[in-house]
């Protein structure tokens, strides 16, 4: 049998309690939830999710946003494919 290998990380105590409340939920402890994204690490031979920068018309628009800006809203969803594909 294998000696189990050591993972020391550190982070923010409210970011650790919110997932290990969401982990127990779904009857994983810590140490399940790490080994089920290294696994998934392996599979994916990469991280399993994208992780990607924002292009420049995100980052205006998270700018944007975070001035304050008020972009138009719509009134349902047909109307905003409309403005969309005109």
């Amino acid at each position: 049998m294998e000696r189990a290998a050591m993972i020391r990380a550190r982070m923010e105590p409210d970011v650790k309690e919110k997932a290990e409340a969401i982990f127990e939920k779904l009857g994983l402890n810590a140490t399940g939830a790490i080994n089920m994204f290294y696994k998934q690490v392996i599979l994916q031979k990469g991280i399993p999710f994208d992780v990607r920068l924002p292009n420049a018309t995100t980052r205006k628009a998270l700018a944007e946003a975070k001035a304050g800006k008020v972009h138009r809203g719509f009134k349902d969803v047909d109307t905003m494919f409309e403005a969309l594909h005109s």
